[in-house]
């Protein structure tokens, strides 16, 4: 049961003195050194640990990504683990500008198994790491500052000594002071500098600095302070690249990576998605691409980025959230009338200047540029308007209704939706348009038509042949163009009609292209719209208008003649 006064048992953390800080001022201006964590700190948390065959299906895609250093596990833990590093080196599966990482434990026979793990190989990075926080400390491993810091500092002369036993390998060194965020800042630059002591670092070889929040406990703000401040504090920076490993505990894991690196980090290790223990690693596909958002390209390459979902989620055996940051099937899906509206009108203005800066309103990013189609950028269900209904048709359709026939249909498919209780498919969308506005054909139908003028006459002379009340039947007519003709034929017989308003285009290209056309009319006083599809647009707009009358008759009991005033 949750506390009525939470303060009895939890205490707020206690932030690092630093009033002068400069971090929040900075940019992200280049990307860091991307370290993924997938095989090794994602893997173990996974209820179903990856086999050899998901492995190597990860690792190569990590590789096809464009990262240069991976984690590969810890082979000193694991026999799958170790067989792994082997199979990698042995069968030369590890590309030349491609360094993998291994951890280990602080202690001698699990050092010494690691390195028997990355005999041979090119490029490696072996990351040692101990706790330093108070609590591990006391409670866990009953050790004090001092115990603590000769337990690094010997194993890191026993990974000195093997490194400098194989000069074939080009080694890193890589040292943890886990649970960083809750060690005494001013104990964890002792213990750095012990170990930087006994390693020797130099500009021209530096070892990685990696400052976990092994469990994230404070706001973000507070992690960039810690990181700032140790960047500071400890001494030959410059022998130094100092790494991030934000956990997600808080769920602020992407914006503490984000805040870490302005505050003077090199380098971030995360996982493709946040897969971790407890609520996950930092996810660096986000934090990736929220520095592409920015003009900033990550140095990664997620443009498609299904497929690498995809194969994550079977690798992981592990679902990917459809709301996931640029990820989720549904991440750039609206429902939302309103939100449609204002994407069908920025993707209108996309297209009329399609090398203008990225502004669409709701999408932060081109769909496009992550192999994502505008297919799915819009979706229609109760919630949904005008804006959506007219997006699907327009975009998968060729149908660009007028706004006013925007707003009428759309009550049609919201019935469909509200009726149903479930999404509305473009293709469904589709069919209430063509039974709404194509399928009518009583009481009237077209069924062919004939046109010409006089010799000097500015008129055009009109011939049809309809179908009414299934009567075939030949009106004549003539007007200053084919639909005024077509009005005064109708009118002739004495079904007269006013034309309120008209629209037109083409649907598809070429030879094979269609003519749309959109008639509006008010018969008995209401003004209502009428749709025809034809490959003549003579004919469409003839289709139209019938298509306007037969929804008019169809509400209406008797049927009787349409009246109103005739075209000017």
């Amino acid at each position: 049961m949750m506390l009525s006064d939470p303060a009895q048992k939890y205490r707020p953390f206690v932030a690092v003195d630093l009033p002068d800080r400069q971090w929040p001022g900075k940019r992200i201006e280049q990307p860091p050194i991307w370290t993924s964590v997938d095989l090794r700190d994602g893997n173990q948390s996974l209820i179903d640990p990856m086999n050899q065959e998901r492995k190597q299906r990860l690792f190569d895609m990590l590789v096809n990504i464009g990262f240069k250093e991976i984690e590969v596990g810890f082979p000193s833990a694991s026999q799958t683990d170790f067989d792994f590093v082997r199979t990698l080196i042995e069968q030369d599966k590890i590309p030349d500008d491609v360094t993998i990482q291994v951890l280990t434990q602080a202690r001698p026979h699990l050092i010494e198994r690691s390195f028997e793990a990355l005999k041979g190989a090119k490029n490696a990075i072996v990351h040692v790491y101990n706790a330093t926080d108070p609590m591990f400390r006391r409670v866990v491993f009953k050790v004090d500052k001092q115990d603590c810091v000769q337990i690094a500092q010997d194993a890191t002369r026993q990974i000195r000594d093997a490194m400098n036993a194989a000069p074939e390998t080009n080694w890193t060194f890589q040292y943890s002071p886990e649970l960083f965020t809750t060690t005494e800042m001013d104990f964890a630059v002792e213990i750095v500098e012990a170990v930087m002591d006994t390693y020797q670092p130099t500009a021209e070889h530096r070892m990685i600095v990696n400052l976990p929040a092994t469990v994230e406990c404070a706001t973000p703000n507070n992690y960039a302070d810690q990181i700032e401040w140790f960047c500071r504090q400890v001494k030959n920076r410059d022998t130094l690249i100092i790494s991030l490993h934000p956990h997600n505990d808080r769920g602020t894991g992407v914006a503490a990576a984000e805040l870490g690196l302005m505050a003077g980090a090199d380098r971030v290790e995360g996982t493709l998605f946040g897969n971790g223990e407890r609520t996950g690693n930092v996810d660096i596909v986000t934090v990736a691409m929220n520095m592409y958002t920015q003009g900033v390209h990550p140095a990664l390459d997620f443009s498609n980025i299904t497929p690498i979902m995809r194969e994550v989620e079977h690798c992981n055996q592990l679902p990917v959230h459809p709301r996931h940051p640029y990820v989720g099937d549904l991440v750039f899906t609206a429902f939302s009338g309103s939100h449609q509206d204002a994407i069908k009108k920025g993707m209108t203005e996309r297209r009329e200047h399609p090398d203008a800066i990225w502004h669409v309103p709701y999408l932060p990013i081109d769909p496009l540029d992550v192999g994502r189609s505008y297919e799915a950028v819009i979706r229609v269900n109760s919630q949904s308007g005008k804006g959506g209904v007219s997006y699907l048709l327009e975009q998968e359709h060729g149908v660009e209704l007028p706004r006013r026939l925007s707003i009428e249909f759309s009550q049609v498919v919201q019935e469909v939706a509200e009726r149903t209780g479930r999404e509305i498919t473009s293709q469904m969308i589709y069919q209430a348009f063509s039974d709404e506005y194509l399928e009518r054909s009583e009481p009237f139908a077209l069924a062919s038509h004939r046109l010409w003028s006089e010799p000097d006459s500015p008129k055009v002379n009109l011939e049809a042949t309809v179908d009414i009340d299934g009567q075939r039947q030949t009106l004549s007519g003539e007007g200053n163009g084919p639909l005024a003709a077509f009005i005064g034929a109708l009118a002739s017989a004495g079904h007269e009609v006013e034309i309120i308003d008209y629209n037109e285009h083409s649907r598809g290209q070429g030879a094979d292209a269609e003519a749309v056309a959109y008639v509006e009319v008010r018969l008995d006083g209401k003004a209502i719209f009428g749709v025809g599809i034809d490959d003549s647009i003579t004919s469409a707009s003839m289709k139209g208008v019938l298509s306007a009358i037969n929804r008019h008759h169809s509400t209406q009991a008797p049927a009787a003649n349409v009246t109103s005033n005739t075209l000017a």
